[in-house]
């Protein structure tokens, strides 16, 4: 590509990998939504801090646009680049940096693998505990701007709960070291959490420094089957008095019924309508008998109708699958993804509510929840059918979204839980931020990145 503005880039950073391959283009410039046609303006793959110093400041003096990336593995059109926009993969800043015994601390890359840092944290005897379905595939610098949840939410918390410090590429250019790693730091604004959620809207992350923590003691799972919606928060509540939990998730037969097809086993012989697959402490044998103690309480109270529980590593991991496995099962259906968030106290009538909107909005889709229930958190996929087009599939959804997130505002909860704002959610913002806090929000955006090159039009306009 015959470009002055990228003749501009290659002198600025000489030696940087730039990609404006056709094929490349489109690759890099979407994520997991596809619903916009990539148009980036090329791919730049910086390998250090310096060269992402460079390519923001050639940004600001050629008024380009850019679109961090990591492992592209976002549901909400953040890491897009549909406008002739400078995608800055971050694919070769994959390196593990240090790793300091004493603080239990992990520095890394911003696109190293969750799933390395799993393994880089294990080779050191200890846990970075944040966890889900795509470690394989998403990245650090992704998790830290979208404050990734995922399975183990109720047990650790969020990323943002694990970043002991990060270095952050303003939209300025300007290097900030945010925290340093200090584990009390009460010396003016905490800058790292502004960067954290941000989807890249205020800098690049190019260096994280993730907290390690013990392993988790051995760890029972267990399937069980429910006969109703109503009953799901009350075996939520009994598990949570009796045992110490470290996932609880749940799904519904529609789910199972994709997952299956997709090649996953089934435990059961029947269908039930609800599942919940429960991780517990089970180090000794107390731990172990306190878990069968709350199946056989729910059981008496008719709240649970059947259980599997794994005897082995392999068997845990084959229930896993009917959870984690349904994203990629229902990837055939192209389908509408809504996250959601409320307080686990309003749970129960929030999902009585939501229940009945979408199966009274969505007569004719197929509607697939699964979600993190302790945490409040719930994802809603709508499945296309083959024979409705794309466009009124999408008008009908987006009409259905708004009505969803009156129902979060009234229940004091969010449009989007873990996958970010980006331009899926951006119309809805005001559901759950305040007129007040946008215009802090924007303020914030101004300063850091003054010249608006930063991931634009994501979050807000």
């Amino acid at each position: 590509m015959n470009d002055p503005r990228l003749d501009a880039l290659r002198q600025a950073v000489p030696g940087l990998h730039l990609k404006t391959d056709p094929a490349d283009l489109e690759h890099y410039g979407r994520d997991w939504t596809r619903r916009w046609t990539p148009a980036p303006l090329a791919i730049a793959l910086p390998g250090s801090s310096d060269e992402v110093q460079a390519i923001v400041r050639w940004a600001n003096a050629q008024r380009v646009a850019l679109v961090p990336s990591g492992g592209r593995t976002g549901l909400s059109g953040g890491a897009v680049a549909a406008h002739g926009e400078l995608v800055v993969g971050l694919e070769r800043m994959n390196r593990v940096l240090a790793f300091d015994a004493v603080d239990r601390t992990l520095t890394v890359q911003p696109g190293i693998a969750l799933q390395a840092v799993h393994e880089a944290a294990a080779a050191q005897g200890l846990l970075y505990p944040v966890d889900f379905g795509a470690r394989g595939s998403c990245s650090i610098g992704g998790n830290v701007a979208t404050n990734a949840g995922g399975i183990r939410v109720i047990r650790y918390g969020n990323t943002r709960e694990w970043i002991a410090g990060l270095k952050l590429v303003t939209g300025g250019g300007e290097l900030l070291d945010l925290n340093r790693g200090l584990v009390k730091n009460s010396s003016g604004y905490d800058l790292r959490h502004l960067a954290i959620g941000a989807e890249g809207t205020l800098g690049i992350v190019v260096e994280a420094t993730l907290k390690l923590t013990d392993p988790p003691p051995p760890a029972q799972t267990m399937l069980l089957a429910l006969p109703s919606f109503e009953v799901l928060m009350r075996v939520f509540a009994e598990f949570r008095a009796r045992l110490r939990l470290q996932a609880f998730e749940f799904l519904t037969d529609r789910g199972l019924r994709h997952v299956l097809a997709h090649g996953a086993g089934n435990p059961f012989d029947d269908v039930h309508p609800y599942y919940v697959v429960a991780e517990f402490d089970a180090a000794d044998e107390a731990q172990q008998a306190a878990g069968l103690a709350a199946f056989e309480a729910c059981m008496e109270q008719g709240w649970i109708l059947d259980g599997a529980i794994a005897q082995s590593q392999a068997q845990a991991q084959q229930l896993w699958r009917l959870r984690e496995g349904i994203t990629e099962a229902v990837a055939r259906y192209r389908p509408y993804k809504n996250d959601v968030a409320v307080r686990i106290s309003a749970m129960p009538a929030f999902l009585a509510e939501a229940q009945a909107l979408l199966g009274e909005a969505y007569p004719r889709f197929e509607v697939v929840w699964f979600g993190h229930i302790g945490d409040g958190n719930l994802h809603i996929n709508v499945l296309q059918p083959d024979d409705v087009a794309d466009e009124a599939f999408m008008a009908q959804c987006g009409r259905v979204t708004e009505l969803l997130a009156d129902l979060l505002r009234r229940h004091g909860g969010s449009i989007s839980a873990e996958h970010g704002i980006g331009l899926v959610k951006k119309p809805y913002l005001d559901s759950t931020r305040s007129t007040a806090e946008i215009a802090v929000m924007r303020g914030i955006r101004g300063v850091l990145d003054p010249n608006g090159v930063m991931n634009p039009g994501k979050l807000f306009d």
